[in-house]
C-alpha cells in the first residue's frame, strides 16, 4: 500500500509540474505512465456524484464518491498541488533566464510522448496515421496565434480561465499553461499562485470544476467507444504542439507577470552555431527520461 502511494504522489508531482510549464500538458505524463485512462474514469465518476448533487440525488451522490478509488487520487491531488505550490516560481524563473535551453529539454519530453501515444493505440492503420497528421497540423497553425496579458481581469474571467486550462490539462499535448497564455490570463494565474491570492484562485478553481466535469464525461464516452481514434488525435495533438517548444529564437517565450509585456513563443527559426548545443543535449535527456518513466510506468502497472 505505501509503495503505491509514494508511487502516486511522484505521479501526481510530475503531472503538476509539468502543467505550470507552457507547452507540457500533465494529461501527457498521465499517459506515459500508464494512468491515463483510469484518471479520466475517476473525473467522470466524479462528474457524475456532482450531478447527482445537483438533481437533489443525496443517496446517488454518497453512493458515487464512497466509490472512488481514493489511494489512486488523494496522493495524485497531494502531487499536483506540491508541485504548483512549488514549483511554479522555480519554472517561472528558468524559463526566463534560460527559455530556449527549458524549451529544448520539454521539447524532449514531448516528442517522446508522441512515440508512447502512437505505441498505446492498439490496431495502428493508415486512418488513425492520417488523423495523427491532421490533428498535428491543424494544431501547428492553430498555436501560432496568441495574446499579451489581460490587465486586471474580472471574475468571470478567471472562472473561464479555469474552465479552459483543465480540459487542456486533461489532453495530452497542448498544456494548461499554454491556454491561459494564448488568452492572455498566465500571467494573472501564475501571480496568484506567487501572491497566494485565494480569492482569485477560488474562482480558477470554481471554473476548471465546471470545465472538467462537462469535459470529462464526454472524452470518456469517446475513449470508451473510439478509443483508438480518441488516441491518434491525441497523439496528432502532442506533435502540433511541438511548435510551442522549439527553442528559437526565445523558447516557450518570455514569461513574465508584467502586464505591459507580450507573450511571443512560438516564432519559428534556426540556430546560430552557438546556440544549439544546449538546447539539443536537453532534448537528448528529457526524451530519455520520458523512455525511463514510461518503463518504470509499465513495470507499476505490472
Amino acid at each position: 500500500m505505501i509503495p503505491k502511494i509514494g508511487a502516486q504522489l511522484v505521479r501526481g508531482f510530475l503531472m503538476g509540474a509539468a502543467d505550470v510549464v507552457p507547452g507540457v500538458s500533465g494529461g501527457t505524463i498521465a499517459l506515459i505512465v500508464g494512468i491515463y485512462e483510469k484518471l479520466i474514469e475517476q473525473v467522470r465518476d466524479g462528474a457524475r456524484a456532482l450531478g447527482a448533487l445537483a438533481k437533489g440525488d443525496l443517496r446517488g451522490f454518497w453512493n458515487r464518491i464512497t466509490g472512488f478509488d481514493y489511494v489512486f487520487l488523494v496522493p495524485l491531488a497531494i502531487g499536483i498541488l506540491l508541485a504548483v505550490g512549488g514549483l511554479a516560481s522555480v519554472l517561472e524563473t528558468q524559463l526566463e533566464a534560460n527559455p530556449e535551453e527549458m524549451a529544448g529539454l520539454f521539447f524532449g519530453l514531448v516528442a517522446g510522448s508522441v512515440l508512447i501515444g502512437w505505441d498505446l493505440i492498439r490496431e495502428r492503420t493508415g486512418t488513425h496515421l492520417g488523423i495523427v497528421l491532421l490533428v498535428a497540423i491543424a494544431v501547428f497553425f492553430v498555436l501560432g496565434f496568441q495574446s499579451g496579458p489581460i490587465i486586471d481581469p474580472s471574475p468571470g474571467v478567471f472562472v473561464g480561465a479555469g474552465a479552459l486550462a483543465i480540459c487542456a490539462m486533461i489532453l495530452p499535448g497542448i498544456s494548461g499553461s499554454f491556454i491561459l497564455l494564448m488568452i492572455g490570463m498566465y500571467a494573472a494565474v501564475i501571480g496568484a499562485v506567487d501572491d497566494r491570492a485565494f480569492g482569485d484562485l477560488a474562482l480558477v478553481g470554481a471554473g476548471a470544476v465546471v470545465g472538467l466535469a462537462l469535459f470529462s464525461t464526454f472524452l470518456g464516452w469517446l475513449l470508451d467507444n473510439h478509443g483508438d481514434t480518441v488516441m491518434a488525435a491525441m497523439v496528432g495533438l502532442m506533435l502540433g504542439s511541438l511548435r510551442v517548444l522549439w527553442p528559437w529564437p526565445n523558447g516557450v517565450g518570455v514569461i513574465s507577470e508584467n502586464n505591459d509585456e507580450v507573450i511571443d513563443g512560438t516564432g519559428l527559426e534556426w540556430p546560430a552555431g552557438d546556440e544549439i548545443l544546449g538546447p539539443v543535449a536537453l532534448g537528448i535527456v528529457g526524451f530519455l527520461l520520458v523512455m525511463a518513466i514510461a518503463r518504470i510506468g509499465k513495470r507499476f502497472e505490472s
